[in-house]
C-alpha cells in the first residue's frame, strides 16, 4: 500500500515500496490528494501485472538488448553453468530481439506463452526460463534492472493448463537394460562379432568402452565425469573415486562397488587421463566433441548387442535403480553419490522398493 502525505508546503507526497521487487521506496508528487491518490493506484496497478512504469525502469541505452548483457554475463561470472551457457548461446539471435527496456513481467508471460503455442516440454521451457532468469538476477545485482520480470510469473508456469488449447507433459526417459542385454552388451566388449556381422570393434577401443560401461552401470557417474578422470582421484583403497570437476559444480566422493574396484584394480593406470581417449581438452567445446564421440561409439556397442533405443546416459538411469533395488541407502545418501542437488529428482525411483515399504507394515 502506498504511503500518500501532505508537505507543509500543499503538495503531497507519494512513497511506494514494493519489498523484493523494488530495490529501493519510489517517491512521487502531487498537487492535490486525488491526483496523489490517483497516481498511486496506477503504479501499483502496473506493479502488481509485473509492470514497470516508465518513471520507476532504470536509465539504459535505447538500443540496448538482453544479448548486450548476456555478453557481458557470460564474459564475467565464472560460475555461469555449462547448461545455461548453452541455452543463452542457442538464443543468441532471439536474445538480440529483446529491448532491455521492455523486459516486464508481461513480456515474460508473452514468452512462456509463445513457447507454449510450440509445443516445447515443460522441462524446456524451465531449462530456457531459468537460464534468462539467472541472467536477469545478475543485472539485478549489477543494478542494470530494478525488477527481475521471472518474479511475476506463477508456480508452475511451465505446466500447461486447459485454456493452452495443447497439454503436453515432460517425458521422463526410464530405459533400462532388458533382461540378457547387459550379458550381450558385454560379449560385444570382448570382442565376439555377432552373427550376420562384418564388422565388430576396434580391438584398442574395446578394452576402454568396457571398463566404462562397467563403470557407469556401478556408479551412477555421468560421462564426462568418467572420461576426464585421472589416476590420482581413484583411490582402490578406500574404494572410491573422488570428483573434482563435476555437473552442478559440486566437489563429490563417489563409493565404488566390489565389481568397479576389481575392474580399476586390473586396468593401468600409468598415464596422465584413466581413458585413453581424452587427451585433457577441458574447453566446452572439446568436452562437447569427447562426450558426442563416446556416444557414438556407444551406438555402434549397442546397435551389435541388439539393444534397440538404449543411449550411454540411460545407464546412469540403471546405476540409480540399482543403488535403490540392492541397497538400504536413503534418498540423501543416494543423492550424495550421484550428484543430484534437487531430491525431487529421486522421486521417480521411490517405486522400486514398494516391497521394503510393506515389510515395514504391522
Amino acid at each position: 500500500m502506498a504511503l500518500i502525505r501532505q508537505r507543509k508546503g500543499g503538495s503531497w507526497e507519494i512513497i511506494i515500496q514494493r519489498k523484493g521487487l523494488l530495490p529501493k521506496p519510489h517517491y512521487a508528487s502531487a498537487n492535490t490528494e486525488a491526483e496523489a491518490r490517483e497516481y498511486a493506484a496506477g503504479v501499483e496497478r502496473l506493479l502488481d501485472q509485473g509492470v514497470l512504469p516508465d518513471s520507476l525502469a532504470p536509465a539504459t541505452a535505447d538500443s540496448a538488448v538482453l544479448r548486450d548483457w548476456a555478453r557481458q554475463y557470460l564474459a564475467c561470472v565464472a560460475a555461469v553453468s555449462n547448461a545455461d551457457r548453452d541455452v543463452l548461446e542457442s538464443m543468441w539471435d532471439q536474445l538480440a530481439l529483446w529491448p532491455v527496456s521492455r523486459l516486464t513481467g508481461e513480456w515474460a508471460e508473452n514468452w512462456v506463452a509463445d513457447m507454449k503455442s510450440k509445443g516445447l516440454a515443460p522441462s524446456t521451457i524451465r531449462h530456457k526460463s531459468g537460464a534468462v532468469r539467472r541472467l536477469l538476477d545478475w543485472a539485478l545485482r549489477k543494478k542494470m534492472l530494478q525488477v527481475n520480470p521471472f518474479a511475476f510469473l506463477p508456480k508452475k508456469f511451465a505446466s500447461y493448463a486447459p485454456a493452452d488449447g495443447i497439454a503436453v507433459e515432460d517425458v521422463e526417459r526410464d530405459r533400462r537394460l532388458l533382461p540378457g542385454e547387459y550379458e550381450r552388451l558385454m560379449r560385444i566388449l570382448d570382442g565376439e562379432m555377432p552373427e550376420g556381422k562384418q564388422r565388430g570393434l576396434v580391438s584398442t577401443d574395446r578394452a576402454g568402452r568396457r571398463l566404462l560401461f562397467i563403470l557407469a552401470c556401478e556408479s551412477a557417474m555421468r560421462l564426462r565425469e568418467m572420461f576426464t578422470l585421472e589416476p590420482r582421484q581413484v583411490d582402490l583403497g578406500k574404494r572410491t573415486i573422488f570428483l573434482e570437476k563435476t555437473k552442478n559444480g559440486d566437489k563429490r566422493q563417489v563409493p565404488l562397488s566390489s565389481i568397479a574396484v576389481a575392474e580399476l584394480a586390473a586396468w593401468p593406470m600409468d598415464d596422465e587421463f584413466v581413458f585413453p581417449w581424452f587427451k585433457g581438452d577441458y574447453s566446452r567445446s572439446g568436452l562437447k566433441k569427447m562426450s558426442t564421440h563416446i556416444s557414438q561409439k556407444w551406438r555402434t556397442v549397442a546397435r551389435l548387442a541388439g539393444c534397440v533405443d538404449l543411449r550411454f546416459h540411460d545407464l546412469r538411469h540403471e546405476a540409480v535403480c540399482r543403488l535403490y533395488e540392492r541397497t538400504t541407502l536413503g534418498d540423501v545418501q543416494i543423492a550424495r553419490i550421484t550428484g543430484h542437488r534437487d531430491l525431487k529428482m529421486l522421486k521417480r525411483y521411490s517405486n522400486l522398493r514398494g516391497s521394503d515399504l510393506a515389510e515395514r507394515l504391522w
